[in-house]
């Protein structure tokens, strides 16, 4: 049976961004079909009706929902392509839980830092570099979150990324000015092809934000 796979996203979408590199580092073909937020799909709405948002993952029907729930199902389906989580479980364990460190930290903080003013966006930019301060602490000076290779947690910071300029422009600094190791471990991932091709250009996401 060929597998039939859809992948409803929004271009612009970190989340949508991790599932597209984890079905390009297993090599999955599959159906991309762009989602508009303001204007959602009666496919979306069927196949997420609890919380009817991008990314779905559609596999022979089936939808699987939530970007780092996603990830994991593809490292298990396809699992005869190099895996994106550990086989130790306690490394696994550790995956998940810096993994769900970005899924609950990064993404609120880095939202405050854009969409928040004065005394508000002041908090968010102080709290956003004690968070990355602290990923910086847990990549140490491995080249990747899991050591020599890249994987599950990298997969879930790197998306945010293309959003990088759009936190500068917005809090006006510089991010490898104060987190050098985590600039530099982007830049390590964005050199492997499933990274490069999936994530857009960050001044394009600048105007697309600018411009809604």
């Amino acid at each position: 049976m060929v597998d039939e796979v859809v992948l409803l996203d929004l271009w612009a979408s970190m989340f949508g961004m991790r599932v597209r590199i984890a079905l390009a580092e297993k090599g999955v073909k599959y159906e991309y079909m762009e989602d508009d937020w303001r204007n959602k799909s009666d496919l979306l709405l069927k196949m997420n009706p609890l919380h009817k948002k991008v990314p779905v993952l559609i596999h022979n029907g089936k939808p699987v929902c939530e970007s780092l729930i996603i990830v994991q199902y593809i490292d298990e389906v396809w699992k005869d392509k190099s895996p994106l989580l550990p086989s130790d479980p306690y490394q696994r364990a550790q995956a998940r839980f810096w993994a769900d460190f970005v899924d609950n930290k990064v993404y609120g903080v880095s939202r405050r830092v854009w969409a928040t003013k004065g005394e508000e966006q002041e908090a968010a930019k102080q709290e956003f570099f004690e968070i990355f301060k602290i990923l910086e602490g847990e990549l140490g000076d491995k080249p990747y979150f899991g050591g020599e290779t890249f994987g599950f947690v990298d997969i879930a910071l790197v998306t945010f990324y293309s959003w990088f300029y759009v936190y500068e422009t917005f809090g006006k600094f510089s991010i490898e000015a104060e987190c050098p190791t985590i600039i530099a471990w982007a830049k390590r991932c964005m050199q492997k092809e499933s990274v490069a091709k999936t994530l857009p250009d960050q001044k394009k996401v600048l105007e697309s934000l600018l411009s809604s």
